[in-house]
C-alpha cells in the first residue's frame, strides 16, 4: 500500500466535468495498492494518516494532526503508484492490485477512516478523473505500508 499525502487548502475531483468530491482545509490523498497488499495494512495506515502531524500550532510548529484541526480527507484511487519505470519509456504496473482487488481494498481504508466520524470525500474508482488543489507549505510526503 503506497499514499501520497498532500495538505491542502481545497482539493476537488471532477469526473466528465462534473464535481464528485470537494475538501477545504485537511488531506489529499493518492491511495495505491499492490498485488500481494491485503486488508491486515489497513488499521496502521489509517492510524498513520489520521494522526500525522503536519499541520501548524500556534507557535507555528508542525505539531497538529488532521483530526486535531478538525480537516478533511479525499482520498482518491491511484493504481500508478505502483509504477515501475526502470526500463524502457513506458511504466509497467504488474506490481499493482488487480481492479477487483485494488477497489475492495480502497472501499475498507475508505469505510474505516469514515468511521472515526472525520469528513471523507472519494474520487471514483476506475473513472478518469480531474484532481485539483491548493497544496499549503507544499507539504507532500509519501508513505508506503
Amino acid at each position: 500500500m503506497r499514499i501520497i499525502i498532500q495538505r491542502v487548502n481545497e482539493a476537488k475531483v471532477l469526473v466528465e466535468q462534473q464535481l464528485v468530491a470537494h475538501i477545504k482545509n485537511g488531506l489529499l490523498l493518492l491511495v495505491g495498492f499492490g498485488k500481494d497488499d491485503d486488508a491486515a495494512k489497513i488499521p496502521l495506515a489509517k492510524k498513520k494518516v489520521l494522526e500525522l502531524r503536519i499541520f501548524h500550532d500556534e507557535n507555528n510548529k508542525m505539531n497538529l494532526s488532521v483530526k486535531d484541526i478538525g480537516g478533511s480527507l479525499l482520498l482518491v484511487p491511484q493504481f500508478t503508484l505502483y509504477a515501475d519505470c526502470r526500463r524502457g519509456r513506458r511504466p509497467d504496473f504488474t506490481a499493482a492490485a488487480p481492479p477487483v482487488l485494488a477497489e475492495n481494498l480502497f472501499n475498507q481504508f475508505t469505510e474505516s477512516i469514515k468511521e472515526t466520524g472525520i469528513n471523507v470525500q472519494t474520487g471514483v474508482f476506475g473513472a478518469h478523473m480531474e484532481v485539483a488543489l491548493v497544496n499549503d507549505g507544499p507539504v507532500t510526503i509519501f508513505m508506503e505500508f
